[in-house]
């Protein structure tokens, strides 16, 4: 039976890494699947889904006005043995396409596996990982720690001499240049 599943974490935990590795699974036996990213996480190069250990895919990019039951409807009446959809950024989707997202599981019985993070660098949940957390049957956290050795559940956005950014807009791109994963006590504190 098919279900969704969200991946979430801090930044730097590994959860693209993950994905790519989920999706290797599946084609390796032979199973066929769909990779999502959003058009704009450009930072590799648009339509690819690269990790920071250098994993790398193609990938269908969407934006927020994308309808993945749709798009989906139609790929599996051309794409024998669609197994798997996989969602890179998944804090990104809107509340309508994590609905989608049910109705690709509910409907068309294809697993969906969503990675992304659960908080933005104000301790706000993204509106996707809202409803991710509210609607999947299955949550894996994957972990990863602060400088202090604790589990980081944070994502801190710093300026280029590593300074805290108290505020900003919600949605602004960038990697291990940018974004620091800190536990509650250091995130707090800063």
């Amino acid at each position: 039976m098919a279900k969704l599943h969200f991946y979430y974490s801090a930044m730097n935990a590994g959860k693209t890494t993950t994905l790519l590795q989920s999706d290797y699974n599946y084609r390796e036996r032979g199973m066929q699947t769909l990779l999502f990213t959003p058009v704009f996480d450009n930072r590799y190069q648009e339509g690819w889904i690269a990790s920071r250990i250098g994993l790398r895919s193609p990938a269908i990019v969407y934006s927020l006005d994308f309808n993945f039951f749709i798009h989906i409807k139609n790929q599996a009446r051309k794409i024998a043995n669609l197994s798997c959809v996989l969602i890179d950024e998944a804090h990104f989707l809107t509340k309508m396409q994590v609905q989608q997202l049910c109705q690709i599981v509910d409907q068309l019985d294809i697993p969906v596996l969503a990675y992304g993070l659960r908080t933005d660098f104000m301790g706000e949940p993204f509106e996707g990982s809202k409803y991710l957390l509210a609607l999947s049957e299955h949550l894996t956290e994957i972990k990863t720690i602060c400088h202090c050795g604790r589990k980081a559940t944070m994502n801190q956005r710093v300026n280029p001499q590593g300074n805290p950014i108290l505020e900003g807009e919600q949605v602004e791109i960038g990697g291990n240049e940018r974004y620091i994963a800190l536990c509650r006590k250091h995130f707090i504190q800063a």
